[in-house]
C-alpha cells in the first residue's frame, strides 16, 4: 500500500496535536509538521479560567506539551508563531507566515489537517475592542487578564455571556475577591440546560454574591478612566474595572472557505465520516467542523475538547490507511460553578419544543431529587436529575445539577445512550454500592424507575412552571374549583413554607379523609421531593380518583424555582 510521505497538520491545540502524536505512533518514517500560529501547543484551554482564579498557580501546569518536548519525543516538525495564510488544494501546498522572522514561505504537503479550533465571538457592539476588555481563549489571552489583575488590582468585573467559560469565569473573578456581574441575553445561563435546571444555579449563583442580569443584552461600552461602562437595551446601565466578553465561539474556517473547502451555515467544515473535507487529501478535526449529533442523526456544531480528541485520534488512523468511521458527538459535559456541579448530556427539552415535537405525545420528562450517597451516612447532598425519554423508553437527554456525584450519574446515562439503552437498561444497571458512595437503588436505577412508571401510567408529574400558568389562570379557583393541590408532608415540614392555597393532609391520615377531596377535579400531590407524593398518588389513584398528578421535584424544587420571592 502506498504510505504518504508528509503530512502537515494546521492548528496545535487538542485536536492538531493529538493527531501528530497518534499519526507517528502508526507511522515512524512519515514526515509530520505541526504549523500552530501561536506562541504554546497542547495547553489546556478548560484550565485557563481555574488559573486566573489561583486554583492552578503554576502556568507551565497548562503546557500539557512544550514544543521542544514533543519535538524530541514524537520526531515532529513543530513550528510555533507560524500562521497559515492560504491553502491551494489543487497544487496541495500552503501559504506560511513566519511570524518571529516576518517572512513569508510556502510548504507542500500529501495529506493537510485542518485543526484551526474556533474564535471566540466578538459583535460589532460600540466600544468592544476598548483596553479592559477580554476574551478567554487562548494562554495569550490569560497572561494578559492575569497581568492586567495584578497591576491594576481591579475591584469589580462584568462577564457578559453565561455559557461554560463565562460562568467559570464568573466563579474565579469572585474567588479572587472582585464584585461580579454576569450579563446574559437569554433568561437563563447554561444553554445545554433546561430553564428550571438552570434555575438551580441562578440560585446558586445570587447566594455567592453575583448580579445576575438574564435577559439583558449589551448595545454599548464606554471605557474611561481605566472603568467601563456597559449600556444595557434594558437602559440599564453598570460600571466594571475589567470585562470579560464569552459570547459564544464561531469555527476558524477562513483559511478552509478561501480556499474553496466546503462549509455549513455556521462556518462549520463539512467532512465525511472518515473525516475527510471536499477537497481531496485535506481532513479536519475539532471545534472548526461539523459533526452528526448522534441520537438523531442531524448535523451539530459541539466545540468541545472529548470530541476534538476522538476525532484526531481516528483521523491520524485514516492518513496511516485504516478506514475508521467517526461516529458523532453527544454533547456530554460537565462545569462546576460555585458550589453546584452542573452537567447534560444529549437532547435537552428547549431543542425538542423548538423541533415542533410536544411534550406527553412525542416525549416525557422526569425529574427526581434524590441524595449523592445513602441518606445516614455522613455528607450526603441532594442531587437533582431529569431526564427525557420517548415512549418506546429510548433515551433522548439527561441533566444534572448537585454539589457531589453529578459527573458520574451524568457519565453512566452518556454511556447507556451511546449504547443504544433505553430507561430499562437505567432500571437493570448494577451499580456500585456503598453508603459512602450511593445508594442501594442508585438516581439513576431511580430514573429508570420512575421513567417506567411514566410510561406504563403508574404516575403522571406536573412541572412547576406549569402549576404556576395554572394558579395564573385560575388565582382565585373560580367555578367550583378546578383543581386542588395537596401537601402529603408531616405539620413541621409545612410550618416552614407551603405552596400558597395548597390544603394538607399527611400521608399516613389520607386514606382516612379521601372524603375531604372531589374524586373528578384535578389533584396536584406534592411532598419535599416526591417520594411521599407518588405514594399518595397511587392510594388516589386506586380509590377512584380521576385525574392526580405528582409534583415533579416537590417543595425543594418549587421554592428554588420561587427563590427570589422568598
Amino acid at each position: 500500500m502506498h504510505m504518504s510521505r508528509k503530512t502537515v497538520i494546521i492548528g496545535g491545540v487538542a485536536g492538531g496535536a493529538t493527531t501528530a502524536a497518534r499519526l507517528r505512533r502508526r507511522v515512524e518514517d512519515m514526515e509530520i509538521v505541526l504549523i500552530e500560529k501561536g506562541d504554546n501547543i497542547s495547553y489546556a484551554n478548560c484550565g485557563l479560567p481555574y488559573y486566573i482564579g489561583g486554583i492552578i498557580n503554576d502556568r507551565n501546569e497548562l503546557l500539557l506539551q512544550t514544543p521542544e518536548a514533543m519535538r524530541t519525543k514524537f520526531n515532529i516538525d513543530i513550528r510555533v508563531a507560524n500562521e497559515v495564510t492560504a491553502i491551494d488544494t489543487r497544487g496541495k501546498r500552503i501559504t506560511v507566515t513566519d511570524k518571529k522572522a516576518g517572512t513569508e514561505y510556502t510548504e507542500t504537503y500529501d495529506n493537510l489537517v485542518i485543526a484551526t479550533g474556533s474564535v471566540p465571538f466578538k459583535p460589532p457592539i460600540p466600544g468592544i475592542d476598548g483596553e479592559n476588555l477580554f476574551t478567554v481563549w487562548t494562554i495569550a489571552d490569560t497572561d494578559l487578564i492575569k497581568s492586567f489583575v495584578g497591576q491594576r488590582q481591579p475591584k469589580s468585573a462584568a462577564v457578559i455571556g453565561g455559557g461554560f467559560i463565562g460562568l467559570e469565569m464568573a466563579e474565579n473573578l469572585r474567588a479572587a475577591g472582585l464584585k461580579v456581574s454576569l450579563i446574559e441575553r437569554e433568561n437563563q445561563v447554561m444553554p445545554p440546560f433546561d430553564y428550571e435546571m438552570a434555575e438551580l444555579l441562578h440560585e446558586n449563583m445570587r447566594a455567592n454574591q453575583v448580579d445576575l442580569i438574564l435577559g439583558d443584552t449589551v448595545n454599548a461600552f464606554h471605557s474611561q478612566n481605566g472603568r467601563t461602562t456597559i449600556h444595557l437595551d434594558s437602559g440599564r446601565s453598570l460600571t466594571a474595572d475589567m470585562v470579560i466578553l464569552s459570547l459564544g465561539v464561531r469555527p476558524n474556517s477562513r483559511i478552509a472557505r478561501d480556499a474553496g473547502i466546503a462549509l455549513n451555515k455556521a462556518g462549520g467544515i463539512i467532512v465525511d465520516e472518515f473525516l475527510k473535507t471536499s477537497a481531496e487529501d485535506v481532513y479536519a478535526v475539532g471545534d472548526v467542523i461539523e459533526v452528526t449529533e448522534y441520537i438523531t442523526g442531524k448535523t451539530a456544531m459541539i466545540p468541545l475538547a472529548g470530541p476534538a480528541n476522538k476525532q484526531a485520534r481516528i483521523c491520524a488512523d485514516n492518513i496511516a490507511g485504516d478506514k475508521t468511521a467517526y461516529h458523532g458527538a453527544m454533547g456530554t459535559s460537565v462545569a462546576k460553578i460555585f458550589d453546584l456541579t452542573a452537567a447534560s448530556t444529549g437532547l435537552n427539552e428547549k431543542s425538542l419544543i423548538s423541533a415542533g415535537l410536544v411534550k406527553g405525545i412525542d416525549y416525557e420528562t422526569v425529574l427526581v431529587n434524590q441524595k449523592s450517597h445513602a441518606g445516614y451516612y455522613p455528607g450526603s447532598v441532594p442531587i437533582t436529575l431529569k431526564l427525557i425519554f420517548n415512549k418506546n423508553g429510548g433515551i433522548l437527554g439527561a441533566q444534572i445539577s448537585g454539589q457531589d456525584g453529578v459527573d458520574k450519574r451524568i457519565d453512566t446515562i452518556a454511556s447507556v445512550i451511546h449504547m443504544k439503552g433505553t430507561i430499562y437498561d437505567l432500571e437493570e444497571l448494577e451499580l456500585a454500592y456503598a453508603p459512602p458512595f450511593s445508594s442501594a437503588k442508585d438516581p439513576v436505577n431511580m430514573l429508570g424507575f420512575v421513567a417506567e412508571n411514566v410510561i406504563n401510567h403508574l404516575v403522571s408529574f406536573i412541572c412547576v412552571h406549569e402549576l404556576d400558568q395554572l394558579s395564573r389562570i385560575n388565582p382565585d379557583k373560580p367555578d367550583g374549583e378546578s383543581y386542588t393541590v395537596l401537601d402529603v408532608r408531616e405539620i413541621p415540614e409545612r410550618l416552614e413554607s407551603a405552596i400558597p392555597g395548597s390544603i394538607h393532609i399527611p400521608l399516613g391520615e389520607l386514606r382516612l379523609r379521601l372524603d375531604e377531596l372531589v374524586r373528578d377535579e384535578l389533584i396536584i400531590v406534592y411532598c419535599a421531593i416526591g417520594v411521599r407524593a407518588y405514594n399518595a398518588a397511587r392510594i388516589l389513584m386506586q380509590c377512584g380518583f380521576k385525574h392526580v398528578k405528582v409534583l415533579s421535584g416537590g417543595i425543594t424544587f418549587y421554592n428554588s424555582m420561587h427563590h427570589r420571592k422568598l
